[in-house]
């Protein structure tokens, strides 16, 4: 088997990762999931930002552990959650890096949900 290869951000794959103003709210199903003032915001070359939720601020409860797995060479093996809340079900909306590589090592215990699988991902004013 081939080893998978490790990258390291640079001037030709940028990787910026700073604190998120404010405070981030994921809902779904019409019920908050997610809410916190210690998000990550990772921009990573011409890609959109995503949010990095730290996991102690995310309702876990509403997470199921898929087998979904995917590898990126600059942050390395992701895993997936379906959130669940009452009879509606988004699969594999939320991944998380729980090794992630040296250089965005801050990622380690956040999760990051894709925008398209949740009711909202809003960035509003700190209280």
């Amino acid at each position: 088997m081939t080893a998978k290869p490790v990258l390291t951000p640079g001037t030709d794959h940028p990787i910026t990762l700073v604190p998120t103003p404010g405070k981030v709210v994921v809902t779904f199903a019409g019920q908050v999931i997610a809410q916190t003032t210690a998000a990550l915001t990772l921009q990573e070359s011409t890609y959109p930002a995503v949010q990095y939720i730290p996991r102690e601020d995310v309702d876990l409860a509403a997470l199921e552990r898929t087998d979904a797995t995917t590898y990126c060479p600059y942050k390395g093996d992701a895993g997936y959650f379906s959130i669940r809340v009452g009879g509606k079900l988004a699969e594999d909306a939320v991944w998380t890096y729980e090794t992630p590589h040296e250089a965005v090592a801050q990622i380690k215990d956040y999760v990051s949900f894709y925008p398209n699988r949740v009711d909202s991902i809003e960035v509003l004013p700190a209280d």
